[in-house]
């Protein structure tokens, strides 16, 4: 018996325990993250008349658009108005989309809260999250076949969702980084590179191993780390543009010469690298800070990279970058306003404008006296309710229902046979 209690004593001691403190700050938490998320968008009114609303909260519905139909996305009111009882699945935010509740992705399904609408919207933009899946491996999160604990991160530029351990690259401490960019998306915006040796974290160094580019990008080199560490540096050879025609794009203002299409010809690379040099010049001349940092050594990876809050404001936004952006149809990449954190930061706001306190509101109604009195009365609840929770968690009992009604009864005859007790006297 004495061994059993000991047992039964030792169990108790490696169960975790959980205050009540520990469970309002855990609460605390989450509505926040909730706030964070929502905040920002509404909850009542389908945001299709907005347009392609430039950040929301968003959902697919498996019920209504399964694996195999065209992928749909709804809003935040939609998830809760139309599709309550469905299978959703939670996107987090996405730029830039439309509504698409009730249209023709919907079959025998018309919107609630808007249903004129078009039957597509041909601007919005779709990917496999749409169907419950993410990241390169292409599975659901969470998912009931992994075994191993890892966290999910958004790319800003595709805006899918990666595990940590297939982005390439261990990711840093959460709170050192702001937002990353996946190695596809660093493969189409090779720009961005330029900007990781001085921004990225950690800062992409010419010591790392990748691809080495020298100070106009004309010129690439392989590192390659041997055995004993040293490293072996291949072949250099000419980066030369699929076309003439880029070149001659760039450099048409120039009193020389437009290289041929296609020419391979010593003289119309000698003519086309000889027009780089000059525009470059020009370029630093108006202060394209592209062509100033592609003044030292960079290199590629074939990694993920992380970057910090407001890397997006030291963008280069001269006239030749902006272009850039567009014709990679990354434009968004230079507004502060399109990060989540932005988006966050609003849904705080508007959380915390509409979150009122029902007790300051009462005080602000009431006189100088009045609130006096029901200060004193909410200390003397809360003192006796703590002395009264205090008993259960001595005891280690699980607090019900009926004893929370008895402590308000309790206390609200306390309450009378004090007042009862009261004299008043007439002067």
């Amino acid at each position: 018996m004495a061994a059993a209690d000991g047992s039964a004593g030792l169990q108790s001691e490696l169960e975790p325990v959980v205050s009540l403190v520990d469970v309002l700050e855990e609460d605390e938490e989450l509505e926040n993250e909730a706030c964070a998320v929502l905040g920002g968008s509404d909850s009542e009114k389908c945001s299709y008349s907005q347009g392609s609303v430039k950040r929301q909260a968003l959902y697919a519905c498996s019920t209504c658009t399964p694996e195999g139909e065209e992928p749909a996305g709804i809003c935040l009111a939609c998830s809760y108005e139309c599709h309550g009882s469905h299978k959703l699945f939670e996107l987090y935010t996405k730029r830039n989309f439309r509504c698409d509740c009730g249209n023709s992705k919907f079959k025998n399904m018309e919107c609630k809260l808007f249903p004129d609408k078009a039957k597509v919207n041909s601007s919005n933009k779709y990917n496999d999250n749409f169907f419950g899946l993410y990241c390169i491996c292409k599975r659901p999160y969470p998912d009931p076949e992994d075994e191993i604990p890892d966290e999910m991160i958004q790319c800003v530029v595709c805006e899918d969702w990666f595990h940590g351990r297939h982005l390439g690259a261990t990711p840093p401490e959460s709170g050192d980084f702001q937002e990353m960019v996946c190695q596809a998306c660093m493969k189409r915006c090779s720009f961005l590179w330029v900007y990781a040796a001085q921004l990225a974290v950690p800062k992409v160094s010419a010591e790392d191993d990748g691809l080495v580019l020298n100070v106009e990008g004309k010129f690439e080199q392989e590192v390659i780390k041997t055995e004993n560490g040293a490293h072996q540096d291949n072949i250099l050879k000419e980066e030369v543009p699929a076309s003439g025609n880029d070149a001659a794009r760039n450099f048409k203002a120039e009193p020389t010469s437009e290289p041929c299409a296609g020419s391979s010809s010593d003289s119309d690379l000698q003519t086309a690298f000889k027009n780089q040099s000059l525009n470059t010049e020009s370029k630093k001349q108006f202060g394209c800070k592209l062509v100033a940092l592609k003044a030292k050594q960079l290199v590629e990876k074939d990694t993920a990279t992380f970057w910090p809050v407001n890397w997006r404001s030291k963008l280069c936004t001269c006239r030749d970058c902006m272009k850039m952006y567009g014709d990679l149809d990354v434009p968004f990449l230079t507004d502060e306003y399109d990060t989540v954190l932005a988006y966050e930061n609003k849904g705080k706001t508007n959380q915390a404008t509409d979150r009122r306190d029902p007790l300051m509101d009462t005080l602000s109604s009431m006189n100088r006296v009045q609130q006096v009195e029901l200060i004193c009365e909410y200390n003397d609840l809360k003192t006796e309710l703590k002395d009264y929770l205090k008993r259960f968690a001595d005891e280690g009992t699980v607090v019900k229902r009926e004893d929370i009604q008895q402590f308000f009864e309790e206390f609200q005859s306390k309450k009378r046979r004090r007042m009862d007790g009261m004299q008043y006297y007439c002067s």
